[in-house]
């Protein structure tokens, strides 16, 4: 092209604007361009960073030729974009947004480059250009649905006398099914949902470092509802008013975890009535330190709800990851409910010990544990836990055989004598992380022939889900042994296998590929690239190593500890998932420093081993997740037919966004999850574990978002549902005291109900 004439005014300052932004993107994606086709990765980001950097020269010659080739590098990039990430919206918008402006940039100078009168042409298709961009970031604001829905799911009205009366225990039943046969609040109405009360606990959980979200689930029996504090205190409401009957204070205290997950209730019909207005004298309390053996403070405790499993009160617990071979015991104890004495232990590493251990000894220390929640099938009389592995979490070398027996593993256990009636593994000699941090969920599963199998489905951290014979322990759904690559850890083991669970959906757990990556910027899209490349990925039990490897999904899920909530009615369970990566390496025992914690991130001393393990969240320097959206979803399964009816994004960047810069813009990318959701007979899913401070209502037949109400702070709670024994009014209720990725703490207990008849 000739050399145009020098441009003047407008022109000059868009020439250097242009010319500027040329050179620095050309420059910021040409140089690690260079690393990147260095560790085999895509030559696109050289190619185009070379071709910006001469478009850039020949414009500040006044060349016409500079406009032309980026215009010709940009045609090649949407060719380059689609072929490498399909026609998702997402992806396509991280490549392409920001060298499209740069193309509405180049359009406008056209004119000033060239000798012509007519500006029409250009300015024509700056204005193109300038709508396709308009509607690409309206578009941001559009949730990108996964699975559509294809087929109607009828709503069920309650039937006369089959209606719920009460919330006794943290996911409604002890089966955790999370349903309340309750219609008052429905489709047709729930936009017209209001705040009917908030109450305020006083307890505001303060970090230490180690998590402090207040995580309860309320329980309502009749006309009172139960609440519990991050610093254990118990707390009496009124249903219809949100008024304190009475509080409770333990005095308990913890170093960290300041949370409170959910109550155990139980009626004793024999008890005498005690006033409302005060709470009752506490018959006894009981020592969990017992038969435990040395303690340092914080490394037991109890993180989840206990299980009222008829006449006794399970408690598993949680042990302090990481620090040592050495830490507190993972046995399970039942209490019985009048007197508090021991009924049952199960010690993991010792199966003869079923009460108290031997005088001068303890219950096995350093054993799996069961830190999450636990079911009951009272017909049955079983008690399901949800296993942990054996510290610490990434090196089992050390480990004993009966470590990796119950290690990451459904145990059923007899409800009156603790023996284990069957166990079922999930993932072998875990070296991941992947214990079980999910309720079990009990479900009576159509046989199509006028009757019903008693099933256990529980969901993983590895983002798949387990469907079992919960009388039998045998699959229902398809699990599928795998070989998986092993690691060369010196004094490190590995299973040639793990198992697939291929009958029922796997959720967020793909195998990695460098297409897969992301950014918000093509700067940071192109280092996650970089990174990725970097790093060793071989799917979802990919081993740790010396080298940095890439765990996907991480140690935080997949599917954590909220759990599933289910409608019976029509067969769908609802599953809540994050999709965070982690890169790890382990690191010898002399390079480990002294003073490694590795609380939530970070190096782990793992005392007692020849290593620490170096633990990172798999982000863009933007601190964004490396791999492209969602990060978040909810989805329904047919429990019959293992299928996926509907998957979408949840929870947007409206309460955080890049380097922790609140967004406030309700773009629906779809963010981590963590926390409980509530289904309803009248087709409504209630779900407030998001990354923005929102309650949420969807229709359970599409996955629509119907209705939302702003929350104060954020909530990793489970909102659950109840019909007033006075008033006859339904209520949804939700304890909002703060997520884990936002420093807002509060103590609210806020209910919802529809506005009075007029």
């Amino acid at each position: 092209m000739a050399t145009g004439s020098t441009p003047h005014g407008i022109g000059r300052i868009l020439k250097w604007l242009l010319v500027g932004l040329l050179i620095i993107i050309g420059l910021a994606i040409g140089i690690p361009g260079i690393k990147l086709v260095s560790l085999g990765g895509s030559a696109y980001f050289l190619i185009m960073g070379v071709a910006m950097l001469i478009s850039a020269l020949l414009i500040v010659k006044n060349r016409t030729s500079g406009i032309v080739l980026y215009a010709l590098a940009f045609i090649a990039s949407a060719i380059w974009a689609v072929s490498d990430a399909g026609w998702e919206f997402w992806p396509l918008f991280s490549r392409l947004f920001t060298f499209g402006v740069l193309a509405f940039l180049a359009a406008l100078l056209w004119p000033f480059l060239t000798a012509s009168a007519s500006k029409k042409p250009a300015f024509g298709l700056a204005g193109v250009i300038a709508l396709v961009l308009l509607v690409s970031a309206g578009w941001m604001f559009k949730p990108q649905t996964l699975v559509a829905a294809n087929e109607a799911v009828p709503v069920k009205p309650v039937a006369e006398g089959s209606q719920q009366t009460d919330w006794k225990h943290w996911g409604n039943t002890t089966h955790g099914d999370r349903f309340a046969a309750l219609d008052q609040i429905n489709k047709q109405n729930v936009n017209q949902l209001k705040v009917a009360w908030i109450a305020h606990t006083g307890d505001i959980p303060q970090s230490n470092g180690s998590g402090a979200e207040d995580q309860n689930t309320p329980l309502q029996i009749g006309d009172t509802l139960f609440v519990c504090t991050p610093y254990s205190k118990v707390l009496a409401l009124d249903v219809d008013s949100g008024k304190e009957k009475w509080r409770y204070d333990s005095k308990a205290t913890a170093p960290n975890w300041q949370r409170c997950r959910g109550l155990g209730y139980y009626e004793d019909a024999q008890a005498a009535t005690v006033p409302a207005a005060q709470p009752a004298a506490c018959a006894g309390t009981v020592d969990l330190s017992v038969g435990m053996g040395d303690v340092k403070p914080g490394y037991y405790q109890q993180t989840s709800t206990p299980l009222v499993a008829g006449n006794v009160v399970v408690v598993g617990g949680r042990v302090a990851d990481n620090y040592s071979t050495g830490e507190p015991p993972g046995v399970v104890r039942a209490y019985d409910v009048h007197t508090g004495k021991l009924a049952w232990a199960w010690d993991p590493g010792n199966p003869a010990i079923t009460g108290l251990p031997p005088e001068g000894q303890t219950y096995t220390r350093g054993t799996p544990n069961v830190w999450s929640a636990m079911s009951y099938d009272a017909k049955l009389n079983l008690v399901y836990l949800p296993t942990g592995n054996a510290t610490p979490d990434f090196f089992a070398g050390e480990r004993t055989a009966l470590d990796d027996k119950y290690s990451s593993s459904i145990v059923a256990v007899d409800a009156t004598t603790g023996q284990v009636r069957w166990h079922y593994q999930t993932t072998h000699h875990d070296l991941w992380d992947f214990d079980l941090p999910a309720q079990p969920l009990l479900y009576d599963l159509p046989d199509g022939k006028g009757g019903t199998t008693p099933v256990l489905v529980q969901t993983s951290k590895q983002g798949m889900i387990f469907m079992l014979n919960r009388e039998t322990g045998e699959p229902v759904a398809k699990v599928e042994e795998r070989p998986v690559p092993a690691g060369n850890v010196e004094g490190e083991r590995y299973s040639p296998t793990q198992p697939y669970s291929v009958g029922m959906p796997m959720i967020g757990n793909q195998t990695l590929t460098e297409s897969d990556m992301w950014g918000a910027t093509p700067i940071d899209l192109l280092i996650c690239r970089i990174e990725f490349k970097a790093m060793r990925h071989e799917g979802v039990f990919t081993p740790p190593g010396l080298d940095r490897s890439l765990q996907f999904p991480g140690s935080l899920g997949g599917m954590n500890w909220g759990s599933v909530s289910v409608d019976p009615n029509n067969g769908l369970m609802f599953v809540n998932d994050m999709r965070l990566g982690l890169a790890n390496y382990m690191v010898p025992r002399a390079n480990v420093a002294k003073n490694a914690s590795g609380i939530e991130m970070g190096i782990v001393p793992m005392e007692g081993t020849p290593y620490g393990a170096m633990r990172e969240r798999f982000l863009s320097p933007l601190g964004i997740p490396c791999q492209k959206p969602p990060f978040g979803t909810m989805s329904a399964v047919d429990l019959k037919s293992g299928k996926l009816v509907w998957q979408v994004p949840v929870g947007t960047v409206q309460d955080t966004g890049p380097l922790g810069i609140r967004m406030h813009m309700p773009i629906p990318i779809g963010m981590p999850t963590l926390g409980a959701s509530l289904s309803t007979q009248s087709g409504l899913l209630f779900f407030a574990g998001t990354q923005d401070f929102y309650l949420r209502a969807f229709d359970t037949a599409t996955g629509s978002e119907i209705w939302k109400a702003r929350l104060p702070v954020g909530s990793q709670s489970g909102p659950m549902t109840y019909v007033s024994p006075k008033t006859g009014k339904q209520y949804i209720v939700i304890n909002a005291g703060g997520a884990r990725q936002s420093p807002d703490r509060g103590d609210y207990i806020i209910a919802y109900a529809l506005p009075d008849s007029k």
